[in-house]
């Protein structure tokens, strides 16, 4: 890639200035987050790929437009592309593409090296955020899944099925996906993708191996299945693991650790050690009764078996934290996607593209929001998504338009306004129960606190 001119900034001034990278004047500075040699590896580990070749929308630059599509969800692709100006000057010197040669393009660059760019970048942002927002020396993960509807296409369907529904088919083929998430800093470290038809303890299992040594994960308890917790705990170094337990799970009781805390035995299943001879007949683990201010009670399992290093009362409230990974999903959907009604693309190959291309852009605006949390002092939690995404896209609208010469008082001026993006600090109690307001399934409507007082 050609080296470009970096415009010069205040070393204070860390927000938007990556983002800028997508204009011609700039490209070169959005290489502080997305590394040269990462897109260059991914595109040369995926075949019939030549990155010097002449074209009008050569492959590195798809890949800024696949990137550019998850950023401007509001926008049609061949804009995008327009006004990223990714298309390389004509022999007359002028810029411009076709829309026809942008599938085209998009089917050179392919599925696999997007999600390579997207799998080192993540690896390493994850790796980077968690080491700032750690529990007693361990990294805080969650792993939980979702699923994104698709345009309805008879290749879309045959790839990845369709959800049933009450009056039938469901309107739109979906697509399962599950992440791996810091908990603290909502950064998606990995992802899978795969058929809605297949289940998430499938989908989930090339992400055990991307979880690092000396970390927590937080799991839902549809993920509770003996056989990766035990792979889990058993390779690595301190690789532990927090569930929560399900009522009917039958656990014996060995030792008592501390008030609602407890050593438990569970038989493991005949037709499972069939299937995996080396697990042990009984595996042990540390369970936990116990209730966060404002919720309700809940009983968690978890392999950190130390209690005085592991105290059971943090342990429950950390479990709490798993809901960071169901913010990420309604960030990705709410906001970036902006509840659109599918994606974009109209093939599985596609599909799995602009999937990887809407992680590196979610992680973009994610890192641009700890740039921010760390000149406030604050948890990158505390800052605004949609604001930050608004501002990005703002700043790219006026690095558009504005000479280089200008952008780093662009930026400036929103070093000014930084604190407009700070939420207030999370509730700890809540003064109403939660209720249901309006009918929206077919289960009965909860009338709530004015219905009680009604009674």
């Amino acid at each position: 890639m050609a080296a470009l001119p970096v415009v010069s900034v205040s070393p204070r001034v860390r927000v938007f200035e990556d983002v800028a990278a997508f204009t011609p004047e700039a490209f070169s500075q959005f290489g502080r987050h997305l590394k040269d040699e990462w897109i260059v590896e991914a595109l040369a580990a995926a075949t019939g790929h030549a990155l010097l070749r002449r074209r009008k929308l050569p492959v590195e630059r798809t890949l800024w437009l696949v990137i550019g599509m998850g950023l401007f969800r509001d926008r049609s692709i061949h804009e995008v592309a327009e006004r990223l100006e990714l298309a390389l000057p004509g022999a007359d010197g002028a810029r411009g593409i076709a829309a026809s040669a942008i599938p085209r393009a998009r089917e050179r660059l392919g599925a696999e090296a997007v999600e390579r760019v997207f799998a080192l970048t993540a690896a390493h942002w994850l790796a980077a955020s968690a080491e700032t927002a750690t529990w007693r020396g361990l990294t805080l993960l969650g792993i939980d899944g979702s699923h994104l509807r698709i345009p309805d296409t008879p290749e879309n369907e045959a790839a990845f099925g369709r959800p049933p529904s009450p009056r039938g088919a469901s309107g739109y083929p979906q697509v399962r996906v599950v992440g791996l998430f810091g908990l603290r800093s909502r950064v998606l470290g990995a992802m899978t993708v795969g058929a809605y038809r297949t289940g998430e303890q499938t989908l989930v299992e090339p992400l055990w191996a991307r979880v690092p040594d000396h970390s927590l994960t937080c799991l839902d308890r549809g993920f509770l299945s003996w056989w990766p917790l035990w792979r889990l705990q058993t390779t690595g170094a301190e690789r532990h693991w927090v569930v929560r337990a399900k009522s009917n799970l039958r656990l014996r009781r060995i030792r008592t650790l501390g008030r609602g805390d407890a050593l438990v035995e569970i038989t493991v299943p005949g037709p499972l050690r069939r299937a995996h001879p080396e697990m042990p007949e009984v595996l042990r683990a540390r369970c936990v009764r116990g209730q966060v201010k404002g919720f309700r009670p809940i009983t968690i399992l978890t392999s950190a078996m130390d209690a005085p290093q592991y105290p059971g009362p943090e342990l429950v409230a950390l479990y709490r934290e798993r809901w960071e990974c169901e913010l990420a999903y309604d960030e990705l959907k709410t906001h970036l996607l902006e509840r659109r009604e599918a994606l974009r693309s109209k093939s599985p190959e596609g599909i799995r593209q602009e999937l990887a291309g809407l992680g590196i852009a979610y992680n973009l605006v994610r890192l641009e929001m700890a740039s921010v949390a760390t000149s406030l002092g604050v948890s990158p939690i505390r800052i605004s998504f949609l604001h930050t995404l608004h501002a990005v896209q703002d700043f790219m609208g006026w690095a558009w338009v504005t000479s280089p010469g200008a952008l780093p008082r662009r930026v400036e001026s929103h070093e000014r306004k930084v604190r407009l993006y700070l939420l207030p600090e999370r509730r700890t109690s809540r003064r109403y129960r939660r209720h249901v307001k309006i009918k929206m399934s077919n289960y009965p409507r909860n009338p709530g606190r004015a219905g009680a007082l009604l009674k």
